[in-house]
């Protein structure tokens, strides 16, 4: 066996579970606001395109994925992020969901040996992706005084000379912390300067609160530097929140053609190649807008009726996006066990998603909240957490 595998922590669900083992929660129907698997309903549209496809299963997809599909993406591309031009033919590449590619992007990309930065608290791919990859992972810590994001003066000269991978999450889960074009345009600077590539990850990206201004993204910095070929970047994208399609695994990497190039090599040996129906209806997902804008309103209600209920009881406010919130607790772990067992509601200790580094674990003091069960729910969530705190 890979002995890297031994390095591979228990996955933060794993850990919830032994955190709950033995606890009798309270007589209350359960509330899960721990996974950030989206419930608000499917398009219709884009599961009628799935059926009428459904044909296809017989055929072998290709890796490259349909034309049709990267044109989709990159059209989406060009649109959301005021982008002049990407390439359907060497810029876009399909990927099953975003969780597989950002671990397999590290495996085709990294030097055993080297380092992969990440933050911390992160998405526990990365830190898997390196392990796996034989690299060192690297965190770079988002605490509340910069304002969640990471906090890249942080890291030594020595580091960034050793670091291959850069990954990135803009909005962060699970803080919904923003990189903006400054913070990214540096980070380019940096990616040129030391030779490593930036990963971005921004599968909430279409989770935000004011219809005037989207979340930055890693391709749209680099157009604002002219740098239309996307030297050293790649972004991920993925339906599962924009389009509540999860359970569809379909998501994009788009960027550097050379990259990409080298990465699709990889992915026709992996053998990863997307189903034709789930193509075809990911086509009709990708261009449409309208269901994203409905999406985010249903949204927009949880986050005003819950923050209100929690007001003045619980120190949290209200991210720049995502469907996350991220409130300071105090314990984090405590609080979701004792939560768990008073008011049969759980939700994930922050420690679950960060590591030790610079002689903190910044996730300790926190616990993340997914707004992902219908408003009632998340109302009924809201009222009981009050409850809780109050007696605590």
């Amino acid at each position: 066996m890979n002995p890297n595998l031994d390095k591979l922590q228990p996955y933060p669900f794993s850990k919830l579970q032994a955190l709950k083992a033995g606890l009798q929660p309270a007589n209350k129907p359960h509330i899960a606001l721990s996974i950030g698997e989206p419930k608000h309903e499917p398009p219709k549209f884009v599961q009628r395109a799935l059926v009428a496809h459904l044909d296809k299963i017989s055929a072998y997809p290709l890796t490259i994925g349909l034309d049709p599909l990267r044109q989709a993406i990159a059209d989406w591309l060009c649109a959301r992020f005021q982008l002049k031009q990407v390439s359907a033919d060497s810029q876009v590449l399909p990927v099953n969901g975003t969780r597989e590619a950002l671990f397999a992007f590290a495996q085709a990309t990294v030097t055993p040996g080297s380092k992969v930065l990440m933050p911390n608290p992160f998405y526990q791919i990365y830190e898997g992706a390196a392990l796996l990859a034989g690299a060192e992972p690297h965190f770079i810590n988002c605490l509340a005084d910069n304002s969640f994001k990471p906090d890249f003066g942080s890291v030594s000269e020595s580091v960034w000379q050793q670091c291959e991978l850069l990954y990135l999450c803009s909005p962060g889960n699970p803080t919904g912390a923003l990189l903006e074009i400054d913070d990214l345009q540096l980070l380019i600077e940096l990616a040129d300067r030391y030779d490593f590539t930036i990963a971005s990850d921004e599968c909430y990206s279409e989770l935000y609160f004011d219809e005037s201004a989207p979340p930055a993204g890693l391709l749209q910095a680099c157009e604002q530097m002219g740098r239309s070929n996307y030297h050293r970047c790649v972004v991920f994208h993925s339906l599962s929140k924009r389009s509540n399609l999860a359970g569809l695994r379909s998501g994009f990497v788009a960027g550097d053609a050379q990259l990409l190039e080298k990465f699709l090599l990889y992915r026709t040996y992996h053998g990863c190649a997307m189903p034709l129906p789930n193509q075809y209806a990911s086509i009709a997902a990708w261009q449409d807008e309208e269901h994203v804008r409905e999406n985010r309103a249903l949204y927009r209600q949880k986050f005003d009726a819950v923050l209100d209920i929690l007001d003045g009881c619980l120190e949290v406010q209200k991210p720049q996006a995502s469907f996350y919130l991220w409130p300071r607790v105090g314990n984090g772990e405590e609080f979701a066990r004792e939560l768990y067992r008073q008011q049969n509601i759980t939700v994930l200790p922050g420690s679950f998603l960060a590591r030790n580094s610079e002689g903190v674990n910044p996730g300790s003091e926190y616990v993340r909240m997914a707004l992902v069960a219908t408003l009632e729910e998340c109302i009924e969530a809201a009222e009981r957490i009050k409850e809780f705190c109050r007696q605590t």
